[in-house]
């Protein structure tokens, strides 16, 4: 673009936000530029949004592109304009009352598009809204290598019937790296080490069923050819990819919902942006039960 061209202001839902180097290349094996990261955002929102709602985000940002350096970021920003919501909160397992965090509150389309605008191509979440318990309980299925996404279809499957044992439902979705989640919907009623506690005994369970092909271990030496099974997420302070989020591949990869089918069948693979928008066409927002309270997790 001229110089005279690299900011532009557009209005976004009644709010004026200044948008900057659309075309700079934020991802340079797939040319994926900041403006077409920014549309990709504008029209996931209205699936994404209701996953963001009300938790603080987490951020990464990468300014110069996926190539470059980045930045974890949970502060917000100088310069955030003053209608993005921002909430003042304790820093998870501090032990300092005074330690707080304003992190920012995604809830609309403007502070959306605002914060692509400033590169943050990954959005992370806690299991909790703002002032709450945590309302998901969410694994993490990261294989060693020589095992991959195949392998870890098999263990959601593995996962979803021993939670449904206990009266849970699973949800699967991509990383958008080389890894799954699974996410079930839970009461809310319950602190975090609970859930993490829960979350533990249920995969080394399925560790000393499955000793060649599960660890629940956080050792990585142990983890060869197999998948470990993240019980970890559920601490107060861990975050998850948000679904629907970009990833920072070399290509623009994102974190996707997928169907028990496509698990069952070893199906899960990487998704692009305009895949993930032809998938939610078809399927709609396939994690939108996650939005209504589950039940209690076991005692």
């Amino acid at each position: 673009m001229p110089p005279k061209q690299q900011r532009i202001r557009v209005e976004v839902d009644g709010q004026s936000l200044e948008l900057s180097n659309l075309d700079k290349v934020l991802y340079p094996a797939a040319g994926f530029t900041k403006g077409e990261i920014i549309n990709y955002y504008t029209q996931v929102a209205p699936v994404l949004l209701p996953h963001l709602r009300d938790r603080a985000l987490t951020r990464i940002r990468f300014p110069n592109g996926v190539d470059g350096q980045s930045f974890f970021e949970k502060n917000k920003p100088g310069g955030t304009p003053d209608w993005v919501r921002v909430e003042t909160l304790p820093v998870p397992g501090s032990t300092k009352d005074r330690e707080t965090i304003d992190y920012v509150v995604a809830d609309d389309l403007p502070t959306l598009v605002w914060l692509a605008n400033l590169a943050a191509l990954e959005l992370h979440t806690p299991q909790w809204r703002v002032g709450e318990d945590p309302d998901l309980m969410v694994v993490d299925l990261d294989p060693g290598a020589p095992a991959g996404l195949r392998e870890c279809c098999a263990v959601a499957v593995l996962m979803r019937d021993r939670l449904a044992e206990d009266g849970l439902t699973a949800y699967p979705k991509t990383s958008g790296k080389k890894g799954m989640q699974l996410s079930c919907p839970i009461a809310g009623t319950q602190p975090a080490e609970e859930v993490s506690a829960y979350a533990h005994r249920i995969a080394e369970e399925l560790e000393r069923g499955n000793p060649k092909s599960i660890t629940s271990k956080m050792t990585k030496r142990l983890r060869t050819g197999k998948v470990f099974i993240d019980w970890s997420q559920n601490s107060a302070a861990k975050t998850t990819v948000a679904p629907y989020s970009l990833r920072a591949q070399a290509q623009p990869t994102v974190s996707t919902p997928l169907t028990w089918e496509e698990v069952e069948e070893g199906g899960a693979r990487a998704f692009a942006p305009d895949e993930v928008l032809e998938r939610i066409e078809e399927l709609g927002d396939l994690l939108e039960d996650l939005l209504t309270p589950g039940p209690s997790l076991p005692s």
